[in-house]
C-alpha cells in the first residue's frame, strides 16, 4: 500500500487547510485509515480516523474543528481542517491498517502498517 498526502502549507491562526492522501496498491477491502501528526519532540498522535464503513473518530483536541472523509473513489483520504492553531503546527501523516471492523477510538499509530511521507502544516499566531 502505498499513501502519499499533499495539502499541507503555512496559514494564520483561524485559517484553514484541506489534507489529501492518495492511496493505491491495496491488498484487503478493508482498511482504518488515520491521519497522525507529530511535532518536534513530541510522540506521534492520532488526530482522526475512519473505518471501512466511514465510522470516525476524533482526537478531544480537534473535535469540532477537523473532518475526515474519503472520496468517492474510496481511493482518497482528506483532512479539512479549521480555525487552525498554532498548537496544531506539525507534520501530518495519513496511514493504513487492514481492518475490517469498527473502532472506538484511533488506534496507536504503532498499529498501522502502512504510512505516508509527511506534510508539513504550519500555522503562525
Amino acid at each position: 500500500v502505498q499513501l502519499v498526502e499533499s495539502g499541507g502549507g503555512s496559514v494564520q491562526a483561524g485559517g484553514s487547510l484541506r489534507l489529501s492522501c492518495a492511496a493505491s496498491g491495496y491488498t484487503s477491502s478493508y482498511y482504518y485509515m488515520a491521519w497522525f501528526r507529530q511535532a518536534p519532540g513530541k510522540e506521534r498522535e492520532g488526530v482522526a480516523g475512519m473505518s471501512s464503513d466511514a465510522m470516525t473518530n476524533y482526537a478531544d483536541f480537534v473535535k469540532g474543528r477537523f473532518a475526515i472523509s474519503k472520496g468517492n473513489a474510496k481511493n482518497t483520504l482528506y483532512l479539512e481542517m479549521n480555525s487552525l492553531k498554532p498548537e496544531d503546527t506539525a507534520m501530518y501523516y495519513c496511514a493504513a491498517v487492514p481492518s475490517r471492523g469498527r473502532l472506538n477510538q484511533i488506534p496507536h499509530f504503532r498499529s498501522f502498517p502502512y504510512w505516508g511521507q509527511g506534510t508539513q502544516v504550519t500555522v503562525s499566531s
